[in-house]
């Protein structure tokens, strides 16, 4: 550092300063950051005891910036795009989208469309980050999420419906080579069931069968929606199973549709990504190609 010039911030103590500036909220902006709560608060004060300056007032229900933190929030986040969009230009970062799904929707959904996608976007390297974790935007660099639920997801999110859950029975063929598809209550008793980590199993049978207590038969349990499925292709038994998971598999034949009824549930799919993304242009290219999937099937 040249003589006559104060040392500088730490870049990470400026960074935080300003996501709190936007937020005025310690939680939302350690949310946004990925961090600890008292992290956040630990950088806002060591800047102000650096800077000897305070920038916040605290209120009890929030912040306010004092009338230097308002100056100051202005010159910081006008120096952090400049130093943003310097770095973007000495090393340009490819044209990528990370998109966080759970192993079940990416193979039996999300795989099977990858190459309507490669072929409408070649410009775009799509990375699918497969997980049953929650993934986190700024900490795993995920760019888009596809998340199953009801809507409230988190403060500062874009959230837009994919499609809805509807859940069928569905079974292999081969399953009623020497026995009818079942068409009563006592019927069903004769197939094992499989279930996944959802176990919808009593919600639909109560659905289709509201006189009837629960079901005395065999019972196979995975963790995962997509190893039900596999086991009923195999012919291991009856799965529960999202429509748009098995229509592939039914349109092949592969699986029939066991019963005409459905489940229809609240919770459904939906598409997350943050309001500030910096692969705004790349992610929503991709957001629609997935809704035009989901509006086709």
């Amino acid at each position: 550092m040249s003589e006559g010039f104060p040392a500088l911030p730490p870049l990470n103590a400026l960074r935080i300063f300003e996501v709190v500036a936007r937020h005025l909220n310690f939680r939302l902006a350690a949310e946004e950051l990925g961090v600890t709560q008292a992290a956040v608060a630990q950088q806002v004060r060591g800047l102000e005891a650096k800077l000897a300056v305070r920038l916040f007032e605290r209120l009890p229900r929030g912040l306010a910036l004092t009338d230097a933190g308002r100056a100051y929030s202005g010159s910081v986040r006008s120096a952090l795009s400049m130093i943003d969009e310097a770095t973007r230009l000495l090393k340009p970062e490819p044209l990528h989208v990370t998109v966080s799904v759970t192993p079940s929707f990416a193979s039996k959904w999300l795989i099977p469309r990858l190459g309507s996608f490669a072929h409408c976007h070649p410009e775009i390297d799509l990375r699918v980050l497969a997980t049953e974790r929650l993934s986190h935007f700024q900490t795993d660099g995920v760019d888009l999420a596809v998340r199953y639920g009801v809507p409230g997801f988190g403060p500062g999110l874009h959230v837009e419906r994919l499609f809805e859950q509807r859940i069928v029975a569905v079974a292999s063929p081969i399953l009623f080579h020497d026995k009818a598809m079942p068409g009563r209550f006592e019927d069903l008793q004769r197939f094992a069931l499989l279930h996944d980590a959802h176990d919808h199993w009593p919600a639909f049978t109560a659905r289709l069968f509201p006189e009837h207590a629960s079901l005395i038969t065999k019972h196979m349990r995975f963790n995962q929606t997509s190893l039900a499925i596999e086991a009923a292709i195999g012919g291991q038994g009856i799965a529960l199973a999202t429509a748009a998971f098995v229509a592939q598999d039914i349109a092949a034949g592969r699986l029939v549709q066991v019963f005409e009824q459905s489940l229809g549930l609240e919770q459904g799919f939906y598409l997350i990504w943050p309001h500030k993304s910096r692969n705004a242009p790349l992610l929503l290219q991709v957001a629609q190609w997935l809704k035009d999937q989901a509006d086709s099937s």
